[in-house]
């Protein structure tokens, strides 16, 4: 786990890096308070975090995360992206 992790335009909040013993995927993980996973997603897009995983050769998974502040239960949403392709989860 690395957090705050320098990478393209800014820096991603925490990226996991599987071992190499191990068939997982890497995430890159973005934490949003009063806006959107959907948002989180698109900033991880728009600051290429992608960027500092360019020696990495497995399979790579975007993670939004984002929490509403405005309700009392502080309710959050999940999106996940398969890195090429798109996978949802709320």
């Amino acid at each position: 786990m690395i957090r705050e992790l320098p990478a393209g335009r800014g820096f991603a909040d925490i990226v996991f890096l599987p071992l190499t013993s191990v068939s997982k995927p890497a995430l890159v993980v973005e934490l949003k308070y009063d806006r959107t996973a959907r948002a989180a997603i698109q900033q991880i897009k728009d600051r290429q975090y992608i960027q500092a995983l360019e020696d990495y050769r497995g399979e790579v998974l975007l993670v939004g995360i984002g929490c509403d502040k405005n309700k009392r239960d502080k309710p959050h949403s999940c999106v996940i992206e398969k890195y090429g392709g798109f996978l949802t989860r709320s």
